[in-house]
């Protein structure tokens, strides 16, 4: 009996300990988790910073428009072409449309018989899609003559749509949205794989952002419009804030087409401007839930925006330039795109009013109110504080806060906001007391492993549903350590980039909390000069070891900040502080050449090169002269032929990293012999 009890004790004990330790081991793990998606959370934060920031840069460029614009008069007799080139896609100088012209001009452009892609005949079909998604999966291209037709008959659709897309869940069980796909064509593949394809009993809205960033932006609008072709009422397009020929120049689609179109990459782009400014700018289901792409401000105005004429924005980071058309065309437009959107049944609406028809009975002209509608629904976000304030972050649109969301319900008898824009975590977010929905399709957006998609059901009942996924053929070979590391040291190694651009700004601020000239200060001081200098909402006090060194003392070295990178000097002669300039505005330069250089040949004539640079300097007042720039220009021009490839130009200002083994020397992993594991 007592051998049997004492037996009977040490295998409770033993269980009591194993317990424990289960228990031990799971509160680790939980710790250790967590630790690894604070992490996560924080790189997200970083590029997110930037990204906002490079948005900001991007809109201020509305700026230097309207400053050429109300120096139109005067710069234009100094250079008259250069102004028109400028401002041709605004209608001042160019008011012919090659529109027109276009069909005989596909007629011109031999399909060889060498091409083994999709031949497509028009109107299309559902065997034209099918043909189209094996040929993109297989990574062929679509011939351009194609791409032209399509985009032609896309245009011809999107013209017979009101600015405001009404729909009824009454005849359909789900309705699907989808947010942001930025050229991420897996990620469109596996929503259709999952989901099923869009047809008349599998309807879908995609909510803008179609295109940037990513590779496959042309096959997503290809699949995209062939799919409104086909099946018109059933799937839908809102445009996002990167349906603009002016952010396309910045974020890669410029690119993309006339690498992938060398010969007739001109005329997709200038057709796809027209396309841009005809897509619907929102969604409405059942009068009762709105889709915008990015959300409202405490002016958003439904009547106005459902009424006016949306191809006159042409860009929304160019200032609004007026147009005079025939009285009687924009009264009838008015009338019939108010009967069209249907606002006509909605309660509480009295669009029919004097005051609502005097502000459509105008003449052909975009006002600066309207352009400040498309602007906010396009670029606002979401925030929990109260009211509609400036969206600093980004530089344009607004912070809504749910009072704002509250009222404009009340006006309109709204129950929900379905709107993307931001990247999320895990592919959408919810707040303003489940009002406010985001969704976000583009996975893996900044870097492997750094977020989920997700795309939306609508049941009848109208209560959302969410299906998350990541695509990547690596992403689930690493574990979440490894994933999480990579997403760490890219986000870092932006940051450090982010440094060169404002290094002399950063310098004289250091140097002023150190009049000893001992080149350290402290951790606070440091903390405040990067916190007014970058203008990046980060916790600098964090990052601070991550970023530079720090003496016994704990004061920070502040050159070090610069230490581990470079911007590639193209020329030895040139000055540092030109290099530091031009490798700051390179962006910004890129888009004002590009705009230029309307065949995309690449190549910018020497005198161009100089007219381009001294309308920048006249709005930056950068302090860099005429000559260190015409030095500079003449360097470039290697085979001396008078024109510069403008493209080489921006690739020799590129930062050059240089290897540091300090920053792989720490490591937060349970199995610390992890070779390819990167932390900060």
């Amino acid at each position: 009996m007592g051998c049997g009890t004492s037996f009977h004790g040490e295998e409770v004990k033993k269980s009591e300990r194993a317990m424990k330790a289960a228990i031990l081991i799971q509160k680790w793990f939980r710790c250790y988790m967590a630790r690894l998606e604070v992490r996560r959370l924080s790189a997200l934060n970083i590029f997110q910073s930037i990204e906002y920031a490079d948005e900001q840069a991007q809109l201020q460029l509305s700026d230097f428009f309207s400053f050429l614009l109300d120096h139109f008069t005067d710069l234009n007799k100094k250079d008259s072409e250069l102004m028109c080139r400028l401002f041709s896609a605004s209608r001042i100088c160019d008011p012919d449309s090659p529109g027109d012209k276009l069909k005989e001009y596909e007629r011109m452009i031999d399909v060889p018989p060498s091409y083994h892609g999709p031949r497509l005949s028009f109107p299309l079909t559902v065997v034209d899609i099918n043909a189209i998604l094996q040929a993109f999966k297989h990574r062929q291209l679509l011939h351009a003559r194609y791409v032209l037709q399509l985009l032609h008959e896309t245009k011809k659709v999107l013209k017979q749509m009101p600015n405001i897309t009404h729909l009824s869940s009454s005849y359909f069980k789900e309705i699907t949205v989808c947010g942001d796909l930025h050229g991420k064509l897996d990620d469109l593949l596996l929503i259709f794989y999952k989901n099923g394809l869009p047809s008349g009993e599998n309807p879908y809205i995609f909510n803008g952002d179609f295109v940037d960033r990513g590779r496959h932006s042309m096959e997503i609008l290809i699949i995209l419009f062939a799919f409104l072709l086909v099946y018109p009422n059933d799937l839908h397009l809102n445009r996002g804030n990167h349906e603009d020929f002016m952010m396309n120049l910045r974020y890669g689609f410029t690119k993309e087409v006339m690498h992938k179109y060398k010969h007739h990459g001109g005329q997709i782009l200038q057709l796809l401007e027209d396309v841009y400014c005809w897509l619907p700018l929102a969604t409405v289901i059942d009068h009762k839930i709105l889709i915008v792409h990015g959300g409202i401000s405490d002016t958003t105005d439904l009547e106005l925006l459902s009424c006016f004429e949306r191809s006159l924005v042409k860009s929304v980071l160019m200032p609004p330039m007026p147009t005079r058309t025939e009285k009687t065309q924009l009264q009838t437009y008015a009338k019939n795109q108010a009967l069209a959107s249907g606002f006509d049944k909605m309660p509480r609406v009295p669009y029919k009013n004097a005051a609502f028809i005097d502000r459509c009975d105008r003449s052909g002209e975009l006002s600066r109110k309207e352009w400040k509608q498309v602007v906010d629904i396009l670029w606002s976000d979401p925030r929990s504080r109260r009211g509609c304030f400036p969206n600093t972050g980004r530089g344009g649109g607004c912070y809504f806060g749910p009072d704002v969301t509250t009222k404009l319900f009340a006006k309109y008898g709204l129950k929900m906001i379905i709107r993307s824009h931001e990247c999320k975590p895990e592919g959408y977010d919810i707040c303003h007391n489940g009002r406010v929905v985001t969704v976000f399709s583009a996975s893996n957006y900044y870097e492997e492993g750094s977020n989920r998609g997700a795309y939306l059901k609508l049941n009848p009942d109208m209560s959302p549903r969410f299906v998350q996924y990541q695509v990547s053929k690596t992403t689930h070979k690493k574990t979440f350590n490894q994933r999480v590391s990579l997403v760490e040291s890219t986000a870092l190694r932006a940051l450090r980039e982010r440094l060169i651009g404002r290094k002399s700004e950063l310098v004289a601020a250091f140097q002023q909390f150190d009049p000893g000239d001992t080149g350290k200060i402290s951790v606070a001081d440091w903390v405040s000069v990067m916190d007014s200098v970058l203008n990046l909402s980060l916790p600098w006090r964090s990052l601070c070891t991550h970023l530079a060194a720090l003496d016994p003392e704990g004061r920070v070295d502040y050159l070090s900040c610069f230490s581990h990178l470079q911007v590639q000097e193209p020329v030895l002669e040139a000055h540092s502080a030109l290099v530091e300039t031009l490798y700051r505005y390179r962006s910004d330069l890129e888009i004002v050449f590009n705009v230029i250089d309307k065949d995309h040949s690449g190549l910018i004539s020497m005198e161009e090169f100089r007219q381009m640079w001294q309308l920048f300097n006249a709005h930056h007042h950068v302090d860099v002269d005429d000559t260190t720039i015409d030095h500079l220009a003449q360097s470039m021009d290697r085979n001396k032929d008078g024109s510069i490839d403008f493209n080489e130009f921006l690739k020799a200002f590129h930062v050059v990293h240089r290897h540091d083994p300090r920053w792989s020397t720490r490591e937060e992993t349970p199995s610390p012999t992890t070779a390819d594991d990167e932390t900060w």
